[in-house]
């Protein structure tokens, strides 16, 4: 028996130093250890022997067992060692090769229309401000002196949230803030995302960009406001162009005006893109309505201001030509690599 269990272990032994990968190393022991092993049959016989000879013989079949699992365990390690090299030869970085080449992003158009549109404000010596997407009913339609029966409230074109919450539907909520936030003198752009309930078409969309600003200063004129939108028309479109101011309507203005730029790209002869009239469209502004003053509690004798708005995606679509503003949104490489920052 003694000289059995010795062969056993010497056979175990060559076996495990033969494996030389872990799934080798786990069929040996499957072999060896597992319940159709051979000594895992003499470990059952034990019952079958003479009671003088079960001690001895099962006390040597425990050292051959224990033998044969450290005998495993120092072979995993082995294995395991070996194995783990291999694998990080095989993934070896050289870090002295170059790199590779990741194409440099850029600005999208929006983007650099918005910034464009920024510095020229900037350099005026505006204050850039912000307010938030969801907004109050009051902040966007009653603190601007829209009725309550004012068709922009219907469902169909505003997207409401809960009783008087809503996605704000122009950048105009943030003027009410600002008269409210400190006494004037103001001068505030306010670029941000807005949302109406759109059909998305070559002209719409149901969310877009706007850039509203702000003014309210002791004697405020319409002729302030001009002035200042005629430098930011030249300043945007070209030294030569010419501005044109037709009246118009707002619920927070009054006066109200619409702002044309002669054309830039016929030079005011007429041609597709202004319509064969020489003029462009690019923005409304007004004198800031005394109840809009009254409402944020500024002095309309002391307080004079004025407020303008423009869409960003407009400004965009008239500047560089392209005929879709889905484009703006599609993703498309090809349409926006054209406008490299």
């Amino acid at each position: 028996m003694t000289e059995d269990l010795d062969r056993l272990l010497m056979d175990a032994r060559a076996r495990i130093d033969a494996a030389s990968r872990r799934t080798d190393l786990e069929e040996a022991r499957v072999a060896l250890l597992g319940r159709s092993s051979e000594l895992t049959q003499q470990l059952r016989g034990i019952a079958t022997l003479p009671p003088e000879q079960r001690g001895p013989v099962g006390k040597r079949l425990n050292e051959v067992r224990q033998a044969i699992e450290a005998a495993f365990a120092e072979r995993e390690a082995e294995v395991a060692a070996r194995e783990l090299a291999e694998q990080l030869e095989r993934e070896r970085v050289d870090v002295t090769l170059p790199g590779a080449v990741v194409p440099r992003g850029g600005l999208h158009l929006l983007t650099q229309t918005r910034r464009e549109i920024e510095d020229i404000f900037l350099g005026l010596g505006y204050e850039i401000a912000e307010g938030p997407e969801i907004e109050l009913e009051y902040n966007n339609f009653a603190a601007l002196n829209f009725s309550d029966d004012h068709p922009a409230k219907a469902e169909t074109d505003t997207l409401w949230i809960a009783p008087g919450v809503l996605l704000r539907t122009h950048t105009s909520p943030v003027q009410a803030r600002a008269l409210r936030a400190g006494p004037p003198p103001i001068y505030v752009i306010v670029p941000g995302r807005v949302y109406r309930r759109d059909t998305p078409d070559a002209t719409h969309s149901p969310i877009f960009h706007q850039v509203e600003g702000l003014v309210v200063d002791r004697g405020i004129t319409l002729g302030d406001l001009k002035g200042t939108l005629a430098y930011f028309a030249r300043s945007l479109f070209g030294a030569d162009r010419e501005t044109r101011f037709r009246t118009s309507f707002f619920p927070f203005t009054e006066p109200s005006v619409e702002v044309d730029v002669s054309c830039f790209l016929c030079d005011g002869a007429g041609c597709v893109v202004c319509k064969h009239s020489g003029w462009i469209e690019i923005l409304g502004a007004g004198e800031v309505d005394q109840n809009v003053l009254a409402m944020a509690g500024l002095d309309t004798d002391e307080w004079q201001g004025f407020a303008f708005g423009m869409g960003i995606e407009r400004i965009a679509f008239l500047k560089y030509g392209f005929p879709d503003l889905r484009m703006l949104y599609d993703n498309d490489l090809r349409f926006l690599e054209q406008f490299p920052a």
